[in-house]
């Protein structure tokens, strides 16, 4: 578009040239220019469809790709060479409607955003909260799950409630809400810890806690259901939970920007609601 508003531009010059003295040759040249200009600018316009219409891309190469990080259980985790979770079952539901195979990619967690964006996945799914910071950049579906951060501490720890957490250790999962929340950069809560460790899995986050090296775990419920339960005679969750009822935070499956494959992710989630079979699949990995 830059360079075809450049085009006229020059054209205009041309012609003003021309009535200075300049031969009328001259300003026929700069109309040939546009004219070559006019179908890379239809050809962007082409390209920029064929990048919203995101199921028809899938469809032809026969397969659609989830990006997550399969150290959430019982969102995403791998049982031996398998990712399995609540995750990956509603993604093959996703499949499934498209009439495609599902291939998921397990990377970091703060990895996936920027995959999603390349073009490297089609969604994004491993618990992922919806925050205005990640709307900014992708689409979300409607929401699955509601969660709420909580705080591991070891069965002696001194550590009782949230506000118990201003100056100690705290262990975290890198990119996650609770790594944002604990940080809290822009001072929105009353919070200040002593120092934050990032852990690329939520398990070396406590395997830290088990050893001494962080004073709590901030995490979201659910997994910390299934790490507390791994050791349930050494570590648990405080009752007083570190985000409020109202600060509580909804999972949704992220798509790049304008993916018309936002649609049929909503029409599977809508049917799995309605039919009881999302209750289901959070109850099978919920044992």
């Amino acid at each position: 578009m830059k360079k075809w508003i450049a085009a006229l531009l020059a054209g205009a010059m041309a012609l003003s040239l021309a009535a200075c003295g300049g031969s009328s040759s001259a300003s026929q040249e700069p109309a040939a220019e546009t004219a070559a200009e006019e179908p890379a600018a239809e050809e962007t316009a082409e390209e920029t469809a064929e990048a919203a219409d995101a199921v028809a891309q899938i469809k032809a190469n026969g397969k659609v790709i989830m990006v997550t990080n399969a150290e959430f259980e019982p969102f995403e985790y791998k049982d031996g060479d398998a990712i399995v979770g609540i995750d990956p079952t509603i993604a093959e539901k996703i499949a499934e409607k498209l009439g495609v195979d599902l291939e998921i990619q397990d990377i970091a967690f703060d990895s996936c955003p920027s995959a999603l964006q390349a073009g490297k996945a089609d969604f994004w799914a491993a618990g992922v909260s919806v925050t205005e910071d990640r709307l900014k950049n992708m689409d979300f579906s409607v929401p699955y799950f509601t969660t709420q951060q909580v705080i591991i501490v070891p069965m002696d720890s001194e550590i009782a409630a949230r506000a118990d957490l201003n100056g100690k250790n705290v262990g975290v999962q890198l990119g996650t809400t609770g790594d944002i929340y604990v940080t809290n950069e822009d001072g929105e809560h009353d919070l200040t810890v002593g120092d934050v460790s990032r852990y690329p899995k939520g398990v070396d986050a406590v395997s830290d806690l088990l050893t001494g090296r962080v004073d709590a775990v901030v995490i979201d419920k659910f997994p910390a259901e299934k790490l507390v339960a791994q050791n349930p005679d050494k570590i648990k969750i405080l009752d007083e939970t570190l985000t409020t009822e109202e600060e509580a935070e909804e999972y949704a499956i992220a798509v790049p920007k304008g993916s018309n494959l936002l649609e049929v992710i909503n029409e599977v989630l809508g049917e799995l609601k309605e039919s009881g079979e999302l209750d289901e699949i959070l109850a099978q990995y919920n044992q």
